[in-house]
């Protein structure tokens, strides 16, 4: 990222016609990112937000933009060195470091509910759309910034103000990248999800949990 488009970046509160929260819930989950994740992870999250509010608006959706603003920020930390565990799917890791976050600063529970939720299915087609609007638009943003879902409802113009601002620079090799670093230490947390085709590709000798064989070998005796 040039000088200019960081001094762009800092400055901003309105990105591509999108308002970014700029209280001190937003800038301490920013700094917390910033801290622990890195510089890809921080600008796919920012993006996310920024393509979740753009979805919003076109939806007619009522939000919480702090809240989808956090969802955002926090929804990849599973991946990073910090917050990644031994035993439990990403998206969770995420997910209860936001509800750590959200409680220390006295947020309601309902609205923890909505952030925690929003994390822990962003990777799980077909359910947060017909979810809390928060929830649906994590997904809806992780989904433009990763599959290209929905790419072609945003203007070029808004596409280009936002990847000037959050850089893409060979996006597909590095998430996929991040994605095998996250996960490959705990691969039968793949079971079930996306990311069991992810290790399938890029972790070497990855056998993935057949879920026939496990219903075939269950300790039930009929």
């Amino acid at each position: 990222m040039t000088a200019a488009a960081q001094a762009t970046a800092q400055a901003a509160d309105r990105i591509a016609g999108v308002d970014v929260p700029g209280g001190r819930l937003a800038r301490e989950a920013t700094e917390l990112v910033r801290e622990s994740a890195s510089e890809l992870i921080y600008h796919h999250s920012r993006r996310v937000y920024l393509w979740g509010a753009m979805a919003g608006a076109r939806r007619g959706l009522a939000y919480d933009a702090e809240l989808l603003y956090v969802g955002a920020m926090f929804h990849d930390l599973g991946l990073t060195g910090k917050y990644r565990t031994d035993d439990q799917r990403f998206e969770l890791d995420g997910a209860d470091e936001a509800r750590r976050f959200l409680d220390a600063h006295g947020i309601p529970e309902d609205a923890v509910r909505r952030v925690w939720t929003a994390i822990a299915l962003h990777t799980t087609p077909g359910i947060p759309e017909r979810m809390e609007p928060e929830v649906a638009l994590v997904t809806a943003g992780v989904e433009l910034d990763v599959l290209g879902v929905g790419l072609d409802q945003v203007p070029e113009d808004r596409r280009a103000a936002v990847v000037a601002v959050h850089p893409r620079p060979d996006f597909k090799r590095r998430i996929l990248e991040a994605f095998t670093d996250g996960i490959a230490h705990r691969p039968r947390t793949a079971f079930g999800n996306v990311k069991a085709d992810v290790l399938a590709h890029f972790s070497p000798g990855f056998a993935a949990t057949d879920f026939v064989e496990v219903v075939r070998n269950s300790p039930w005796g009929e």
